[in-house]
């Protein structure tokens, strides 16, 4: 018999009998059990559901629930190993505003081992850096529900289901809201009527009652989710937007109830609107920010969660977790599967669909060791494959992790508005209660007035407008982003692009296809193929593959015999050095022969395309003279780049000539060529002496001491493992549109956060003013509030629109 939890088979008489949600479940130990009842409790059965037939590791865990986030199964799923220390990303439950966040980030900060906390407003993620030998994760979640929120592993192939739950419980308290609005305001219209045509004070007390009835669900049940943001803001000293709404409404409901005895005009009304309204305003919010992260789901939504392997080709197959996969295993894939890992094909031939990882339209045929890559779709016939790397390193989760983490780094004029945001619940009560003061004490009007003029005053600010305003738009701006093949590894570097003025641009596998192709061969004296081959086989240069290619189309590596170099040096962008048979060979551009000694002749040939130059001791033996194409959409990238006033530089290290016709072509002005990598980086750093905002495109490979020195590193997607790891922007379909795009939609988002940042202030700036001079009543208030934040979203999810 299966256990419940990790279907796994026991004999019957080992399982644990439980009777759970009106049935029998049977368990292989308690550590299942915590699991089991903690998904239901959590409302995410749908995962046996996800798992369909697979199987799970035992959770190893004690009785209580909080314990099950210390068990194996969960740390090797969502912990990432960071040297000596852990990664875990939660996704916390009950933030409300920006404010909530400062309290997680300020108290989490403070506990002990844990020595990073970065959390993001937008999608609630908290990415910690903890020490595992002080803290457990199952603490950590105990301090976070210690302050009144709650927490579960940021898991993106469960995301829907939480926000679906979220939904739900927003559903069930509106609906109450909305039902007590409907018929309180029958009873409001009731009690106006009789101001005007007389009332009795019998049928006066009725109709008050009738309205703290429906009221109260409202505050109390409707409202519980400010309640509890309130009271956390209450109890640690930090105001937030739950405490100005509950304080308003509340105020109002206590006043209500002492005017009723009164005699007097009560605003039961007024409470039940202003819950609901807020409730409704904070429900758009949670789905417009659903709307804007649904492009980064959709990564994970493709991913498989289990495959078939065996151990051997000749071994059974059998469907395991993809998480479960080891380096070396071999994983069978059918027609119309999705590629879960990385790794080398076996079969002798297979069709696949890369679209997902470089946006290539056409499909690639694959030959026997070659690499096939996470995310790549099987088109037209099963095959097998031997697995490289892990389901965490292969290249479509280090893309997911990319665009995770790029949510995590704010750009720093988020900074300046959490600043603002962080102390603006407490200026506001201070403004509202000195409101009061001043209508009570110097106009002299009466108590309930200048009670209504601050309460309008403290629900009609906004502090979720200015948070939002950063956050939502660079969520959008990244989404959009992601759509047009682009990776940006940090928010922040959307607000960094948009200020860059000058693009440094290298040119082979950048501004030029990379595919270079031999055109023409000058031997001094006769080729030794086998010495030259076994040198160019070690460098992944396309100087270098390019003239293998022309070897091997050629017949030349047909009758040669492998041998094996006494000594190989690599040379980066010069070329490559190497010893054989008591003999030096050198392969490159002319500047590595020169510096080694080469005599070089007279007559040497120096044409305006890329030459390799083949020597051996101080004699060169043959120059092969290559040539590539430029990119098709290159030259009408380049001219609308510099339309918008971004000066392009080319900077390569191939011949000069040959960069003077590339850059001939394309209307660049300025170019070098023969530039070591050492020599860009140089060149890097004259330029931010000049005061310049630099942006760096290049292939990832030879270009990384550049990259990392400019502002922004934009790698080409031809190499997109190292592209990942040397950039801060990465173009999976290796066009320069993607760098024009990265230039646009960077400068866009900015934009759109400045104006989101001016909306939002001066919606602060009108109505608090109005507020306190008595023009706005607590009805419109609430209306108000909720409106100005549906308004940054909007605006923000207009990124979409260009």
């Amino acid at each position: 018999m299966q256990c419940s939890h990790c279907h796994l088979e026991f004999d019957e008489k080992r399982l644990l009998k439980v009777h759970i949600n009106g049935h029998d479940e049977y368990f292989c130990c308690k550590g299942c059990e915590g699991v089991y009842k903690l998904l239901y409790a959590e409302g995410l059965e749908d995962f046996y559901n996800k798992i369909g037939a697979n199987t799970l590791e035992p959770a190893k865990i004690l009785d209580e629930n909080l314990d099950s986030f210390d068990s194996t199964p969960f740390f090797e799923r969502y912990v990432r190993q960071k040297d000596n220390y852990c990664e875990l990303a939660l996704v916390l439950e009950r933030i409300h505003c920006i404010a909530c966040v400062w309290l997680n980030e300020k108290i989490l900060a403070k506990t002990t081992g844990i020595l990073k906390v970065n959390i993001n407003y937008t999608n609630n993620k908290a990415t910690l850096l903890y020490d595992p030998k002080s803290i457990k994760i199952s603490e950590i979640i105990q301090v976070i529900r210690s302050i009144g929120y709650d927490a579960h592993a940021y898991d993106p192939r469960l995301q829907e289901t939480y926000a679906q739950k979220e939904k739900r419980e927003y559903y069930i308290k509106m609906v109450v809201g909305i039902f007590c609005v409907m018929n309180i305001m029958w009873i409001a219209v009731a009690q106006y009527a009789g101001y005007f045509s007389g009332i009795t004070s019998q049928m006066r007390n009725i109709l008050n009652f009738a309205g703290f009835t429906l009221a109260t669900p409202v505050l109390f049940f409707s409202g519980i989710v400010f309640w509890r943001g309130a009271l956390s803001a209450f109890k640690y000293k930090t105001p937030n937007m739950d405490l100005l709404v509950i304080s308003g409404a509340s105020l109002a409901y206590l006043y209500s109830i002492y005017a009723s005895f009164k005699g007097e005009e009560t605003y039961f009304e007024s409470v039940a609107m202003i819950i609901t309204f807020v409730l409704i305003g904070k429900f758009l919010e949670v789905r417009g920010k659903k709307s804007a992260v649904d492009s980064l789901d959709k990564l994970n939504a493709q991913m498989p969660l289990s495959v078939r392997v065996a151990k051997s080709e000749s071994e059974e197959f059998k469907e395991v977790s993809v998480e479960s996969v080891c380096v070396g295993d071999v994983v069978q894939v059918f027609a119309g599967e999705r590629v879960a890992l990385d790794g080398v094909l076996l079969s002798e031939n297979a069709l696949c669909d890369e679209s997902a990882i470089n946006g290539e339209a056409l499909p690639r045929q694959k030959s026997a060791k070659d690499s096939i890559y996470s995310g790549s779709l099987a088109l037209d016939m099963p095959f097998l494959y031997r697995v490289s790397k892990t389901y965490k390193e292969s290249l479509m989760m280090q893309i997911v992790s990319l665009v995770e983490d790029s949510l995590n780094a704010r750009p720093k004029i988020q900074e300046m508005a959490n600043f603002i945001t962080r102390y603006f619940s407490s200026v506001i009560l201070s403004l509202a209660f000195g409101t009061f003061l001043y209508w009570e004490y110097v106009l002299n009007v009466s108590f309930d007035k200048a009670l209504m003029v601050m309460i309008s005053v403290i629900i009609i600010a906004c502090p979720c407008a200015l948070a939002l305003a950063t956050p939502i738009a660079s969520l959008v701006g990244l989404g959009e982003a992601l759509k047009h093949r682009i990776l940006f590894k940090e928010a922040r570097f959307l607000e960094t692009i948009a200020k860059a003025n000058i693009l440094v641009l290298d040119k082979t596998g950048t501004l030029t296809e990379g595919r270079l192709k031999v055109q023409n061969v000058r031997e001094f004296e006769r080729l030794d193929y086998g010495v030259l081959v076994a040198m160019l086989e070690q460098n992944a240069h396309p100087v270098s593959r390019g003239v293998l290619e022309f070897i091997k189309e050629s017949g030349g590596c047909e009758s040669l015999i492998k041998i094996k170099l006494d000594k190989i040096t690599q040379k980066s962008a010069r070329g490559i050095l190497a010893e054989w048979s008591g003999s030096v060979y050198l392969g490159g551009n002319l500047e590595l022969l020169k510096e080694h000694g080469v005599k070089i002749p007279q007559d040497l040939e120096n044409r305006d395309c890329s030459v390799f130059y083949f020597a051996k001791d101080t004699k060169i033996i043959a120059q092969f003279f290559l040539q590539d194409s430029i990119k098709q959409d290159a030259k009408i990238a380049i001219s609308k780049l510099q339309a918008k006033g971004i000066d392009c530089v080319l900077l390569s290290g191939d011949h000069l000539g040959v960069c003077e016709r590339v850059a001939g072509e394309l209307g660049i002005t300025e170019f070098y060529g023969n530039q070591s990598p050492l020599e860009k980086a140089d060149f890097i750093d004259k330029l931010h002496a000049q005061g310049k905002v630099v942006v760096m495109a290049g292939d990832g490979i030879n270009d990384s001491v550049a990259l990392s020195k400019s502002d922004i590193g934009i790698a080409m997607g031809g190499g997109i493992d190292l592209a990942i790891s040397v950039s801060d922007i990465v173009v999976l379909d290796d066009s320069m549109q993607g760098v024009l795009e990265s230039f646009r939609i960077g400068r866009r988002t900015y934009r759109f956060i400045l104006q989101n940042l001016a909306l939002s202030l001066l919606y602060n700036a009108l109505t608090i003013p109005l507020a306190m001079t008595g023009l706005v009543i607590p009805l419109i208030a609430a209306l108000s509030m909720s409106l100005s934040s549906l308004l940054v979203v909007g605006n923000s999810l207009r990124i979409k629109g260009e």
